[in-house]
């Protein structure tokens, strides 16, 4: 094959190329649209590497797989890159103010979302039932100071779907107007997890203590107000913001500080075909008898489903009555999964799966990989 040969193949190739490029963003753009409606982000690197893996094994020379693998992963880039483009408008609701933790984890998440801040928790999640927001970042648990009570109840009372679980480390700083001295703090404001997750400090120093909405605010009211005897306790990000100094570093207890959110959506993200292992949000009630909650248990473990979460929660419309929220490894799904849940209707009065996250903390996702 000569020169003008060989250059005659390859215009045919890119040709043919061009158009399979259309193809496959158009593939893309529906792909972004699920994501946007289910509340899923649009970088998967685990998914990326096992696709990777797989489609560079079909090459036969092994002197090309390595520029395969360049060709796969840049073809990876542009079309995140288009979907980044098509996600622009995503609305992503949160509890407190710029600056907040829930901010910053809903940041990260969905970098190219709009967020929409709101006063509550309750608003929050309201503003994607009522279709203000496509999706709500909202914190279910701290690793010191345990569950997310009020998130929890709306995962039990309402109607959205937890597509995604993801963990933010958390590191508590004092903040304090700029020039202020350690010494000169009487009082610290935060939001009653970051205080308790702050406790021994708080209490080494001597501070009083007074509970704000969130973290941010708190920062908020310590510059507005502008009283040297007042700290706020909240992230290194917020001092920024509001102009604080930083007089003390990472005063959190444990410094493993992990708060993990999740992400709610009105559209449940229900997989078909085999996926990755995860984890699937279980809420129900049990029978008010002898052995109702460890008749559920033992339904669960009779199917070789492991619990790595269970925790009880008040029943606000029926006092001293409970209702349970586990999270359980494996695929609800599959077929020992949906015998699982069905043996458990006969023992639970009411029972729902909430959602599902991959063991890595990722959402699941569907379809084909990008």
């Amino acid at each position: 094959m000569n020169l003008k040969e060989s250059r005659e193949v390859i215009r045919q190739v890119d040709e043919e190329m061009a158009k399979l490029f259309e193809r496959r963003m158009e593939a893309v753009r529906e792909i972004a649209a699920y994501k946007k409606e289910r509340g899923l982000p649009i970088e998967d690197k685990e998914q990326e590497a096992r696709v990777i893996k797989g489609r560079s094994a079909q090459i036969e020379n092994p002197e090309l797989r390595s520029f395969y693998v360049n060709f796969l992963q840049d073809t990876m880039d542009v079309s995140k890159r288009w979907q980044h483009y098509l996600m622009e408008g995503l609305k992503v609701a949160y509890s407190g103010v710029e600056g907040a933790f829930a901010h910053i984890a809903a940041g990260r998440i969905f970098p190219d979302g709009t967020l929409q801040s709101y006063p509550s928790f309750e608003s929050a999640y309201e503003a994607v039932e009522k279709g203000e927001c496509d999706v709500a970042v909202l914190p279910i648990e701290n690793s010191s100071a345990g569950e997310v009570g009020q998130v929890l109840d709306l995962m039990f009372s309402g109607n959205l779907y937890v597509n995604g679980v993801y963990d933010l480390s958390i590191n508590q700083n004092l903040l304090a107007l700029p020039g202020t001295k350690l010494s000169d703090i009487k009082t610290v404001l935060s939001h009653p997890q970051a205080i308790s997750q702050c406790r021994s400090y708080i209490r080494k120093n001597g501070f009083d203590v007074i509970s704000t909405a969130n973290t941010a605010l708190a920062a908020q009211k310590v510059a507005k107000d502008g009283d040297p005897s007042v700290a706020a306790i909240a992230s290194e990000e917020t001092a920024a913001l509001y102009g604080l100094e930083i007089l003390d570093h990472d005063i959190n207890e444990s410094k493993n500080n992990t708060t993990r959110f999740a992400v709610f959506s009105r559209v449940e993200n229900k997989v078909t075909g085999k996926r990755d292992a995860g984890a699937f949000l279980l809420l129900f009630t049990v029978k008010d008898e002898a052995g109702g909650l460890a008749k559920a248990i033992n339904v669960i473990s009779a199917y070789n489903f492991n619990m790595r979460v269970l925790r009880s929660r008040p029943m606000k419309d029926l006092a001293w009555h409970y209702y349970f929220y586990a999270e359980v490894e494996g695929d609800d799904s599959s077929e020992n999964g949906r015998r699982m849940i069905s043996a458990l209707r006969g023992t639970c009065p009411g029972l729902k799966v909430v959602g599902r996250y991959t063991a890595t903390g990722n959402s699941q996702q569907g379809g084909e990989s990008i």
